[in-house]
């Protein structure tokens, strides 16, 4: 019965994928004259090479490339900082490390759109040598530079993880003369793999499908990423469905791939990171 229950429920999340797959190889008169789940009489490719270059002056590839870059470098500052700031609040003793922690906490609370403006304003002030306009508007820094300051949630999950691992394991170390970082290096990390990639996950889905932040800081076209070029295709091209089903296929790609390679460490992670805390 639960299985069952279980397999009704996935049929119907496919759903949604099934329409946008059947709709990116259908022609528009199928769209608008078939069902939504019912077979295109034939491929055709001709909507991803449409979609590839329906804009003047810049390819589908362009807003891929900066996604994939602001993804990488989001995920990469924020394993780097966070698993050393988890690793200080779990294993490194000091004054105030309570009261600092649940301030940390504290923030996750606070509404993101809180926050837009005060960062905005913080951006348009620090100076840029490269950018057109003097600032860090209009450049990619604003959406990547605050992933290697740390996060809330990042930092929250590791140290979940770090409490389970036996603290006898640094305190052996220590009487080997091992230092904090030493202990961090060849301790913590390599035992810290599910926890890692969960947050990885998470940090790489959140920065691919952020709109709000490359909206507010990027100005030309060829500095969008996916989620602005699509929602940008959609005002442009108002009824092209098998365009928009196209790009926003090729867009889920990375999300995918990464989700299949890393599930079983992602599934490991969140078990293990809620045992103790």
């Amino acid at each position: 019965m639960l299985v069952g229950l279980l397999v009704a429920g996935a049929l119907l999340m496919i759903v949604p994928f099934g329409w946008m797959l059947l709709t990116s190889l259908k022609t528009r008169a199928e769209v608008f004259g078939a069902g939504p789940l019912e077979l295109p009489t034939g491929i055709h490719p001709e909507n991803f090479e449409r979609m590839w270059n329906a804009l003047p002056g810049v390819t589908f590839g362009t807003f891929f490339v900066n996604s994939l870059k602001l993804a990488l470098l989001n995920t990469i500052g924020q394993l780097v900082s966070c698993s050393m700031a988890a690793f200080a609040f779990a294993v490194i003793p000091f004054r105030g490390r309570g009261p600092l922690f649940g301030l940390l906490l504290a923030t996750l609370i606070i509404p993101f759109q809180v926050v837009l403006v005060p960062n905005f304003i913080l951006y348009r002030y620090l100076p840029h040598p490269f950018s057109a306009s003097g600032n860090w508007i209009g450049t990619h820094e604003p959406l990547w530079v605050g992933a290697f300051l740390g996060g809330a949630f990042g930092t929250f999950l590791l140290r979940q993880f770090f409490l389970t691992i036996p603290s006898e394991l640094a305190d052996a170390a220590r009487v080997d003369g091992a230092n904090p970082w030493r202990i961090f290096r060849h301790i913590y990390l390599p035992l810290s793999g599910p926890a890692l990639a969960t947050l990885a996950i998470f940090t790489f889905m959140w920065s691919w499908n952020d709109l709000i932040d490359p909206l507010i800081y990027l100005r030309d076209l060829g500095q969008y990423t996916t989620t602005v070029g699509l929602s940008f295709f959609q005002g442009q091209f108002v009824g092209k469905w098998p365009e928009m089903m196209s790009g926003a296929l090729v867009s889920l790609v990375p999300m995918i791939v990464l989700f299949v390679i890393a599930q079983k460490h992602f599934v490991r992670g969140i078990a293990i990171s809620g045992l103790k805390g």
